[in-house]
């Protein structure tokens, strides 16, 4: 098993930055990819960037330009960086990991950007 804790959201200016961070605990030792995904209101849940174990990374194109990843194994904590926010990128944000025991999500946290 695999617990999750992101933090890091909130209200975020147009043009503004945010930096979210999602822990693991438990199985750590099975994780091998680590990644953010997010669900705006009547959309479907969409891929953000993934990361994993040895540092390879991949986010779709739409995300590529303002959008990093990172992964600190000794902590077992991922992080995102989005720059450059529109209000289109409101959205709830989750942390998802894939381990040897399976897949799980974090709970989700709430990032609005707006004026």
């Amino acid at each position: 098993q695999v617990q999750l804790v992101e933090s890091g959201g909130g209200l975020v200016q147009p043009g503004g930055s945010l930096r979210l961070s999602c822990a693991a605990s438990g199985s750590t030792f099975s994780i091998y990819v680590m990644g953010w995904y997010r669900q705006a209101p009547g959309k479907q849940r969409e891929l953000v960037a993934s990361i994993t174990r040895d540092g390879y990374t991949y986010c779709p194109d739409s995300m590529k330009g303002r959008t990093t990843i990172a992964r600190d194994n000794a902590k077992n904590t991922v992080y995102l960086q989005m720059n450059s926010l529109k209000p289109e990128d409101t959205a709830v944000y989750y942390c998802k990991v894939y381990s040897d025991s399976g897949d799980y999500w974090g709970q989700g946290t709430q990032v609005t950007v707006s004026s």
